[in-house]
C-alpha cells in the first residue's frame, strides 16, 4: 500500500494521539503517505483531511483527546454511508484505514471492509468493554484519574465521618469500577455484571462502626451503567445513620495526559496495525492477549464474550472492611 487513512470515532480516549503518532511514524518509515481524517467517520464522508508528516505528529503523544477530533456519525450505519465512504476513499487514493475507537466504530471499519477497503481496527475506549482484548487504549490513564480524585474525595469523606458514594465510567462494564475500588480501598465495588444487596452492603458499614475504635467514614464505588448513585447514596444514610453524599465523576475520566502504559500500548498497537496494511491485511482487529499484541478476525472479536474479573471482585469483597 502506498497511501492510508487513519481516524478516531466514538468516544475520546487518552492515548488516542499516541496511536495516530505511532501509525503516521510507522507508515511513513515504510514509505506511505498517510492522511488524517478528521472527526471520524463524518469527516470521511465531509473529505476533513490532513496530511501527516514526522512534524504534524510531534509533541502529540503526552497529549490527552484526539488531535483529528471525533464524532458519532449515524449515516454510516447503513450501506449508503458505507459505499459514499467507499467512494471518497477511492477519489483521494486511500488503499486502508486504521480506525481507533470502540465497537461501533468497529462494525463501520468492518462494513468498510465489506466493501473492499481493507480496515484496521484498534481498541480506543477507556471502559476496556472490547471483547477480544484484554486491554483497550485510555483504559489505565482512566482509573488513575479516578483513583487520584477518589483520593482527594477521602480527605473531605474522612473529615466528616462520611459515605461517598462515587460513580465512575463504565456504561455497560465494571472493570473501571473495581480495579479502582480496590485501589482506593472502598468498601464496594457496585456493578452491572455481580448482584449486589445494599441492605448487606449497609449492615458490613453498621458493624464496621460500631466496633471498638471502628471506622467511620466510607467509600462505595459505583459504575456507571449501573445508574441510581443518587438513589445508592440516599439508601445508604437511610440504613446506616451516616451521612452519605454522591459524587459523580463524569467525563473528565477521558481527560488527560495519557499514562506510561497507555502510550506504550497505542504506539505497540497503532505499529502493529501499519504492518498489516502493508501486507494488504484489513477486517482485523489489534489487540492485547496473553500479555502480546496479537490481530483477529474482526466479526470474530466483535462476536467474542468477555469475562468479567471475578477474581479482583472477590478479593475487594474479602478485603473492603
Amino acid at each position: 500500500m502506498k497511501k492510508i487513512g487513519v481516524l478516531t470515532s466514538g468516544g475520546d480516549a487518552p492515548g488516542m494521539n499516541a496511536a495516530v503518532r505511532a501509525v503516521a511514524r510507522a507508515g511513513l518509515s515504510k514509505g506511505m503517505e498517510v492522511i488524517g481524517i478528521e472527526r471520524g467517520y463524518v469527516g470521511l464522508l465531509n473529505r476533513e483531511f490532513v496530511t501527516l508528516d514526522a512534524r504534524t505528529v510531534s509533541g502529540i503523544i503526552q497529549r490527552g483527546g484526539t488531535f483529528l477530533y471525533t464524532a458519532r456519525c449515524p449515516e454510516f450505519r447503513n450501506m449508503d454511508g458505507v459505499l459514499k465512504g467507499k467512494a471518497v476513499c477511492e477519489e483521494i487514493g486511500l488503499e486502508g484505514l486504521v480506525v481507533i475507537g470502540g465497537d461501533g466504530s468497529f462494525r463501520g471499519a468492518g462494513d468498510l471492509s465489506s466493501v473492499g477497503i481493507p480496515c484496521i481496527g484498534l481498541p480506543g475506549t477507556i471502559d476496556n468493554d472490547i471483547q477480544c482484548t484484554e486491554y483497550t487504549i485510555g483504559y489505565d490513564t482512566a482509573m488513575n484519574t479516578a483513583m487520584e480524585m477518589i483520593d482527594k474525595l477521602r480527605d473531605t469523606t474522612q473529615s466528616h465521618d462520611r459515605c461517598s458514594v462515587v460513580e465512575v465510567m463504565g456504561r455497560r462494564a465494571g472493570y473501571i469500577a473495581v480495579n479502582v475500588a480496590m485501589a482506593v480501598g472502598a468498601e464496594a465495588a457496585i456493578t452491572l455484571e455481580r448482584p449486589y444487596d445494599l441492605n448487606e452492603i449497609a449492615a458490613r458499614m453498621t458493624k464496621t462502626k460500631n466496633e471498638k475504635n471502628g471506622k467511620h467514614h466510607f467509600i462505595l464505588v459505583v459504575s456507571e451503567g449501573v445508574g441510581q448513585t443518587e438513589n445508592i447514596a440516599r439508601e445508604i444514610q437511610e440504613m446506616t445513620g451516616i451521612e452519605s453524599r454522591a459524587t459523580i465523576l463524569g467525563h473528565v475520566q477521558r481527560g488527560g495526559s495519557p499514562t506510561l502504559r497507555d502510550r506504550i500500548m497505542a504506539t505497540e498497537m497503532g505499529y502493529h496495525a501499519v504492518e498489516l496494511l502493508e501486507q494488504g491485511i484489513g477486517n482485523r482487529i489489534v489487540g492485547l492477549k496473553d500479555g502480546k499484541v496479537y490481530d483477529i478476525d474482526l466479526q470474530e472479536g466483535l462476536e467474542m464474550k468477555k469475562p468479567f474479573i471475578d477474581h479482583r471482585y472477590d478479593i475487594l469483597t474479602e478485603t473492603a472492611y
